[in-house]
């Protein structure tokens, strides 16, 4: 599931409403043996994702006699209600976020820490695949969420198109990556204009932008935020040509691509067949699933060979879904054991093959049902090759600024203006500015 972060864009300004903080919860918030529960929208419809919890809040209820009224919220509302029901009080007991607002939610103070015998009490730190586990609030201090879902980004590419182009294997280095997408960026009606793209791209998109500059700032050695933003050193500045490059230099992407924001048309281009790749979240084989595509393989994201100076081999942010329990619940130990029934091995499962995730319980990946090469492949990406966005507060307007700023460069070489190291370095620059005015 990729999430719309442009509604935590204003976090840390919003975070002004929550220094008076009002006491949440009461009767509102669950009595003895009921909770209240407020679920993000992960599937193709709110209807959809209640069909899907309600068995893993009913398996629940038969364990331990506690009733659980669901509500399922779109993404488009979630982090305004909860902003809400911080400073109303009007709060559920549980609740789903997106993990990237982890650290701006956890500076409310509305929610329960997850250390000692609380954390002990959703399975203990060890429960959670590591790279997941960190995302849950600011480094250094107890979080306040855990992993509910795992999402990671991987390659998707067509084989028919690669078998076409004599392409054998997927390409592991950004080198091979090239290649490979110059070679399937071709006319193949022969009526002198390109039909089918190497990869394609949502180049109008502040999200992918960003953590596409995240992903490959590490593989140079880079960091976006290092007390304050970073977005203009130097090896942030490669970072981000190197992506622009794919369109502005090296032609593998489609200029129409720079229009694209909503994080279903590249994947469009690719079912397709417009494009051979694109590198997206594991979640968008729902909506491949949806329009009947299956002519796709899933490889590991491609790494810089060699990786130059403190370079690291991530591949993919630490995306996913967490799980939080307000510190007013009618029922605290209640709220505890639900999250840990949705993060138990056996759910995680469930849940992930349900919705198209990845297991956040390390022990669920032992499960029979799971043991396929995609699987191994997103666990390796997520476990292994994944870190998280900067945690910090202002986490959602980097990705606003910062995504902005290269959907600019994209525009700009689209039109075949000038996307060179300066331009770059430019509009970088202009975006630490923002970022610095702004906080």
């Amino acid at each position: 599931m990729q999430i719309p972060l442009k509604a935590a864009a204003s976090a840390g300004t919003a975070l002004v409403l929550a220094a008076a903080l009002t006491a949440c919860g009461g009767e509102g918030s669950g009595g003895d043996q009921v909770l209240t529960y407020w679920a993000s929208n992960q599937g193709a419809s709110v209807e959809e994702d209640e069909a899907v919890l309600r068995p893993a809040l009913d398996r629940f209820t038969e364990e331990t006699g506690i009733e659980v009224e669901l509500e399922v919220i779109p993404w488009s509302e979630l982090y305004n209600r909860i902003l809400t029901a911080v400073s109303s009080g009007d709060a559920p007991d549980v609740l789903n976020i997106g993990n990237t607002w982890a650290a701006s939610l956890q500076e409310t103070g509305a929610f329960v820490p997850f250390e000692g015998a609380d954390l002990e009490a959703v399975g203990g730190q060890d429960r959670f695949v590591e790279t997941s586990y960190a995302t849950g609030g600011a480094p250094g201090e107890p979080p306040t969420s855990v992993p509910l879902y795992g999402l990671s980004y991987a390659l998707f590419y067509n084989p028919t198109l690669f078998e076409e182009a004599g392409i054998e294997e997927p390409p592991a280095t950004w080198a091979e990556f090239v290649d490979a997408a110059e070679e399937l960026t071709r006319d193949t009606d022969g009526d002198g204009e390109t039909d089918q793209y190497g990869f394609a791209l949502e180049g109008g998109s502040e999200r992918q932008n960003s953590h596409m500059a995240f992903v490959l700032g590490r593989q140079h050695g880079g960091r976006l935020w290092d007390d304050g933003p970073s977005f203009a050193s130097p090896e942030q500045v490669d970072a981000v040509k190197m992506w622009i490059d794919l369109m502005a230099e090296h032609g593998v992407v489609d200029p129409g691509n720079a229009e694209f924001s909503d994080g279903t048309q590249a994947v469009g281009d690719f079912v397709d067949g417009r494009a051979a790749m694109v590198i997206v979240q594991g979640s968008t084989r729902t909506t491949m699933a949806e329009r009947g595509f299956e002519d796709y393989e899933i490889a590991q994201v491609p790494v810089l060979d060699p990786l130059p100076g403190q370079g690291e081999p991530v591949q993919s942010i630490a995306a996913g879904i967490n799980i939080s329990v307000f510190a007013d619940s009618g029922n605290p130990q209640g709220a505890l054991q639900l999250v840990e029934h949705l993060t138990s091995p056996e759910e995680q499962v469930y849940l992930s093959q349900e919705f198209q995730t990845l297991p956040v319980a390390r022990a669920a990946y032992d499960d029979d049902a799971l043991a396929d090469a995609d699987m191994e492949t997103f666990r390796t990406i997520l476990a292994e090759h994944a870190e998280p966005m900067p945690q910090i507060p202002e986490e959602g307007q980097l990705e606003t600024v910062l995504g902005e700023a290269i959907a600019g460069l994209f525009a700009e070489a689209a039109t075949g203006g000038d996307v060179g190291e300066d331009a770059v370095r430019a509009a970088l620059e202009d975006a630490e500015t923002q970022m610095d005015a702004a906080n």
